[in-house]
């Protein structure tokens, strides 16, 4: 027996070009630099992105700027409810009627919380996914916040600027491996889930997009040591990324012989560099530094 197809809003129930440019001319809303704003405008971008997503119809689906609602309606035809966080005011106060206009039936599965998401602690339901196009300038920090404070998303896909997707998903040895690497892999397996054009966005970036996944590791990293004692030896390894580890961690652990006891009892050479070491590498030195090595 196959598998029947779901149950697709109808296409006029999606925001297009028109659909944008009319929605913020009324609300007097100009896309701004300074948050990041760079609205989607194309149907067949925000499905791609569902699907590439895989969320399903029990999902509780999480979405950090919504803007004026492209990907918002489309994560909504699919998922069981969608939490919607948007910091802008206009926004904020305009998005619930976009929902009960372009998709009345599922209006009531829509909750809006008018706030920074760098604020958010908690959420009108424990959201399973997240599924947010995020803008450029707080990327990073706002995907690291969701996945510390809610445990219950287990899959995560991000549009970010091209460059900062190439950053969450290097592996180490890689040029572009570093901070955002290392604490996103704290939390879940990343990889590249493909590239968005510029003339999907209005008004269009001067920069290429792209998609990252996340999928929440099954466990967490194997170490006695906590998040933020390990991100603070990620943080000094990478302030000074040419150095060997033993110099770059010498203010962290006190002196470059402290630095040095620490990282031989973690079974890692002094000479090596933070750029080739693995996530479960960094908590190891933070355990051993916590042991007293």
């Amino acid at each position: 027996m196959s598998t029947p197809e779901p149950v697709t809003a109808p296409e006029h129930s999606l925001l297009g070009p028109a659909d944008i440019r009319e929605l913020a001319a009324a609300l007097g809303v100009r896309p701004t630099k300074q948050r990041g704003q760079n609205f989607v405008i194309d149907a067949n971008t925000v499905r791609r992105i569902v699907r590439t997503a895989e969320v399903r119809p029990d999902d509780v689906v999480v979405e950090v700027g919504p803007g004026l609602g492209s990907l918002t309606l489309a994560l909504l035809d699919t998922a069981d409810r969608l939490v919607a966080v948007e910091i802008d005011d206009v926004l904020a106060g305009a998005l619930p009627a976009t929902v009960q206009a372009r998709m009345p039936q599922k209006a009531d599965r829509f909750h809006l919380v008018h706030s920074d998401a760098m604020l958010v602690t908690e959420l009108p339901a424990e959201p399973t996914a997240l599924v947010a196009n995020l803008p450029y300038n707080v990327a990073v920090p706002v995907l690291l916040h969701m996945l510390e404070h809610f445990p219950t998303i287990e899959r995560t896909l991000v549009m970010v600027q091209a460059e900062v997707a190439d950053r969450l998903a290097a592996k180490p040895g890689n040029k572009v491996y570093g901070v955002p690497s290392v604490k996103a892999n704290w939390y879940a397996e990343v990889k590249r889930a493909g590239s968005i054009g510029r003339n999907v966005f209005w008004p269009a970036p001067n920069v290429d997009s792209g998609l990252v996944s996340l999928v929440r590791r099954a466990r967490p990293v194997k170490t006695t040591a906590t998040r933020r004692e390990a991100f603070a030896v990620v943080d000094a390894a990478f302030a000074q990324r040419r150095k060997t580890l033993r110099a770059a961690l010498a203010g962290w652990a006190g002196s470059p012989a402290a630095a040095e006891a620490a990282l031989v009892a973690a079974g890692i050479s002094p000479q090596a560099r933070g750029e080739a070491l693995t996530v479960e590498e960094f908590a190891r030195i933070a355990e051993a530094k916590g042991a007293g090595a």
